[in-house]
């Protein structure tokens, strides 16, 4: 019995979102003066939003 349905069937249901998806690093300086990078991923409307992060 063959597939019904194929890979990219499957991909071609996907919804498209209207977001960005962006990897945002804040650099902490700690009290013995070096720094930790914190990472995140974080998804916006707009790219222009991107320097209000904080």
């Amino acid at each position: 019995m063959a597939k019904a349905q194929s890979f990219a069937d499957k991909v071609k249901k996907k919804k498209k979102t209207d977001h960005i998806t962006v990897k945002f690093v804040k650099s902490i300086k700690t009290a013995k003066g070096s720094y930790k990078f914190s990472e995140r991923f974080v998804q916006l409307d707009d790219i222009g939003k991107l320097a209000e992060l904080k």
